[in-house]
């Protein structure tokens, strides 16, 4: 082989080595890019899972008032209520004696307080005295169940930790028609902070509503008399006896204590 030969033959080999780096540079920004592509598509799949989930379940939902985080308490992932309640009547009877009788309702006052000991979640229920529950030993922080409108039923471990930071829960029976249960969720929504409502196929009332170590049981819904019965439970007995405070879970919203009236042209 010649002297030229030789030449042309180096600079032959020198193309086909720079091609071949050149191509193992290709390879490797391709891979970077797939890289940096995939994370983005990654990102952009859990942003959106988010925010249909809500936040994984337990971020207020607006018509629901679920007020749950790890301060607040937990969804436990309960169903929340999303429907357009019917607005109440204006109170006609405060007197909580007076509007219970005018109900036929059932109410009992300071009761036996059977607990408070904390237990892991999904552990058997305890054998609570009171149908619905007034106090007992409860499921562990942070699984108390979440300030809220469900439209499932929420285990009685979880919500019996509610009770205890001085909540009311109001329940009624899945029974109970349609319109009855709106109603019931139209009174909510005037007095959602720190309060509770679920349905509950395990009570022996058509409607009830709890506090720590208090009940009012109702066996026939009866509308406005109803309401007005609850709402006089609630002014009496909210925020009271449980053992702890009730701002220990902050929460927003008019409260049973002082509940959203309709205006007078209502």
């Amino acid at each position: 082989m010649g002297k030229g030969e030789r030449e042309r033959e180096r600079l032959r080999q020198e193309r086909i080595e720079a091609e071949q780096r050149e191509s193992r540079s290709g390879s490797n920004r391709l891979i970077v890019t797939y890289a940096i592509v995939s994370t983005v598509v990654l990102a952009v799949a859990v942003l959106v899972f988010i925010l249909v989930s809500g936040g994984g379940g337990d971020s207020e939902s607006a018509s629901a008032h679920i007020n749950g985080n790890q301060a607040m308490g937990s969804t436990n992932g309960v169903k929340p209520d999303e429907r357009a309640g019917i607005a109440p009547a204006r109170t006609k009877v405060f007197d909580l004696d007076q509007a219970a009788k005018e109900a036929g309702c059932v109410v009992k006052l300071k009761l036996k307080d059977e607990g408070h000991t904390h237990l892991p979640p999904n552990s058997p229920e305890p054998n609570y005295e009171t149908n619905p529950p007034t106090s007992g030993n409860h499921v562990e922080p942070p699984y108390q169940q979440a300030d809220g409108a469900y439209i499932e039923e929420p285990k009685a471990l979880d919500y019996v930790h509610s009770l205890e930071h001085g909540r009311m829960e109001i329940q009624y029976s899945p029974d109970l028609p349609e319109k009855a249960q709106l109603e019931l969720k139209g009174l909510y929504d005037t007095m959602y902070g720190a309060t509770l409502l679920f349905p509950n196929s395990k009570m022996p009332y058509e409607v009830a509503a709890t506090t720590w170590t208090n009940l009012i049981g109702c066996k026939t819904y009866k509308g406005a008399i109803t309401l007005d019965a609850i709402r006089a439970f609630g002014r009496e007995t909210w925020g009271k006896y449980g053992g702890e405070p009730v701002e220990g879970f902050t929460f927003t919203g008019p409260t049973p204590a002082q509940p959203d009236e309709p205006s007078a042209s209502e």
